[in-house]
């Protein structure tokens, strides 16, 4: 699964990234080194631009930076706090799950990551390791997203704009770390990803090829803190030699 990652760059430096616009605001959260579900979080849509008078223009799109909570609100839902156990999606069921279905089909987007963290099972412990590029670009989690308004608010109730990261069987050597990693996207599959004109997407469904994407990663242990949703800060990525009088499981997300 992908439970915390961890995400630094400005809006304006992943605009530049992903060919899109900045939309957030000023509402995009500061550089957090131990994002958590419930979280903001920026992501990366494609919708149809709007004109002059406001309308949508459906043969016109445009890729936008947004904000959004990470923890997919089904629109369905009566309760928002569903969201908290919706963090993530898994590719080989995205499709049929009454919860994920529809924004697969319809609500796509990218959620761009520095790196991400998974834990190891090692004699009944866990040793954190980090995930990220070694050349310091950012990663492209698959992710799907839904709006939801509270039902008990009426029709004028604000819309709160949800997530989920989609994720796959994991493959080469993170194998050795967890049996789950995020679905990453590389570049050639950012725009039919993205496109909401496009409803079938089962073939960026599959695990990417070990030597492609997965062969640009550095696998790293990490300190324990990172366990603690309370602690920030660049010294959660910093390589440490594992230490086994340390392992213990991450502490639940809020």
């Amino acid at each position: 699964m992908c439970g915390r990652y961890a995400s630094t760059k400005n809006p304006a430096r992943l605009a530049a990234e992903f060919e899109a616009v900045d939309a957030t605001e000023g509402m995009a959260p500061g550089p957090d080194h131990n994002v958590a579900p419930t979280k903001r979080v920026v992501a990366v849509v494609e919708r149809p631009r709007h004109g002059e008078d406001g309308e949508p223009e459906p043969a016109a799109t445009e890729r936008s930076l947004r904000v959004l909570r990470w923890g997919l609100v089904p629109s369905w839902a009566k309760e928002r706090s569903i969201g908290s156990r919706m963090i993530n999606a898994r590719a080989e069921t995205v499709a049929s799950k009454p919860a994920f279905r529809r924004s697969v089909a319809r609500h796509r987007c990218l959620v761009p990551a520095d790196g991400w963290f998974e834990w190891k099972r090692a004699d009944g412990r866990k040793q954190p390791y980090y995930m990220t590029r070694t050349d310091g670009a950012s990663l492209a989690f698959a992710g799907i997203f839904a709006t939801w308004r509270d039902p008990a608010a009426g029709e004028d109730a604000e819309p709160l704009v949800t997530c989920a990261v989609v994720t796959t069987a994991a493959v080469g050597p993170l194998t050795e770390v967890h049996d789950r990693m995020p679905l990453l996207l590389g570049p050639d599959a950012w725009a039919r990803w993205l496109d909401p004109g496009t409803a079938d997407v089962a073939d960026l469904l599959a695990a990417p090829p070990a030597d492609t994407l997965v062969e640009a990663l550095e696998l790293r242990p990490v300190s324990s803190a990172v366990n603690s949703v309370r602690n920030n800060g660049p010294e959660l990525i910093a390589r440490v030699e594992e230490s086994p009088a340390a392992l213990f499981d991450p502490e639940p997300s809020p």
